[in-house]
């Protein structure tokens, strides 16, 4: 065979494998390719996946009725809050995210963040803490407070859970107020006429005495012991008015017309204390009344307005209609009632009177929601307005 074809015939055969193996290879590529095509088909299914729910996360944390935050232990600051946190707290995202947990001054002790803190480290979680926190305005707000750690943007943060329980803790303490009505209520039921009756006995004997000229040098004596006795009477007579649990005996009847049937007695009042009066009666629908126990309810108003001023005051009483509720308003131009009294307005034996009970409004807090009224008092030291709110259905 002539060399030289022998040498080519070789040279054909290195090509053929450097072929085969550069197609080997380029098949090899493809599928690296080809993998890596899929590969970062799923990074992106997963990197759109985490986007979604980080989106997620946010909708929910945002949405979400209950004050949220996230607090991050590295920085020591504020990450985020949700729009019911700022309803809580009164602040805004500016005033809070960025900010120390320890220098806003939410909680109302300062000791409660670091207890926090050291219990998150510990136990890793907090369940249902009894916090109270401090509004922006001052105002206290009730929480249960829980907690847990997590990993937010590389770092060891906080997310913290409020379920606010304010309107629960009012409610309580309302209730708290109608238990001691109630057992005020008891004890007056008990022992209201019990009393009355040697009272009465021992108020005779110094009328009879009184009127015997042995004893007239002291008749000033058993003219102020008669005074108590009748002043210790009329507080047995408020006592039995809180006992009262039977239903009213409710009649349709004008609201003006018990106001003008009662105002003769009102004028006396306020003539023999000096003061003056604006009645302004407006146009109202008939309504289902007590007329002794409502009576009883505007006397009482008028009697605290009047004692309230000082002489030449100005006591308005006016009605007027809203749709279908009747107000009925008592206003005074006193010194107004403080605002720890306030608070507490209608419990038995809190007042701000030297004399006074507290008995008297306890009644009008009875008779108001023994008719289904609503009580709003408004008070500065510029006087004190009391609205009625009957309503006529």
């Amino acid at each position: 065979m002539d060399p030289i074809a022998v040498k080519l015939e070789a040279l054909i055969e290195k090509v053929q494998l450097l072929d085969n193996k550069i197609t080997k290879h380029l098949s090899n590529e493809r599928n690296n390719i080809n993998e890596l095509k899929k590969t970062n088909e799923l990074l992106k299914k997963e990197i759109e996946a985490f986007r979604k729910s980080e989106k997620n996360f946010a909708k929910a944390f945002n949405a979400c009725p209950n004050p949220m935050s996230i607090y991050s232990f590295d920085s020591n600051k504020f990450v985020d809050i949700n729009i019911s946190y700022l309803v809580f707290s009164g602040y805004t995202r500016a005033e809070i995210v960025g900010k120390n947990i320890f220098d806003l001054g939410l909680f109302l002790s300062a000791e409660v963040p670091q207890y926090i803190k050291s219990t998150i480290f510990d136990q890793g979680k907090i369940t249902n803490m009894d916090v109270v926190m401090v509004s922006k305005q001052g105002e206290q707000r009730f929480g249960l407070l829980s907690a847990e750690l997590l990993t937010f943007n590389d770092e060891k943060c906080m997310l913290t859970v409020i379920n606010d329980i304010t309107e629960r803790k009012q409610m309580e303490t309302e209730m708290s107020r109608l238990d001691r009505l109630n057992l005020i209520g008891q004890m007056a039921a008990g022992i209201g006429h019990e009393i009355r009756n040697p009272m009465t006995t021992v108020r005779g004997f110094l009328q009879m005495l009184s009127s015997k000229n042995d004893y007239a040098d002291l008749k000033n004596y058993f003219t102020l012991m008669i005074e108590e006795l009748d002043r210790a009477n009329d507080i047995i007579t408020e006592y039995l008015s809180l006992a009262k649990k039977c239903p009213p005996d409710l009649i349709k009847q004008n609201l003006n017309m018990i106001i003008k049937a009662v105002w003769p007695l009102i004028e006396s009042n306020a003539r023999e204390m000096n003061m003056y009066l604006s009645l302004e009666l407006g146009n109202i629908d008939n309504l289902l009344l007590e007329d002794k126990e409502i009576r009883q309810l505007l006397l009482n108003l008028v009697r605290n307005g009047l004692e309230s001023m000082g002489p030449g005051g100005l006591l308005t009483i006016k009605t007027y209609q809203e749709q279908k509720d009747i107000i009925l308003m008592v206003q005074d131009h006193g010194t107004g009632i403080p605002e720890d009294i306030l608070e507490k307005l209608g419990t038995p034996f809190i007042t701000n009177k030297e004399q006074g009970t507290g008995l008297g409004l306890a009644v009008c807090f009875n008779i108001i929601t023994r008719h289904n009224a609503k009580l709003h008092v408004e008070s500065s030291p510029a006087g004190t307005t009391f609205y009625i709110r009957f309503c006529k259905e």
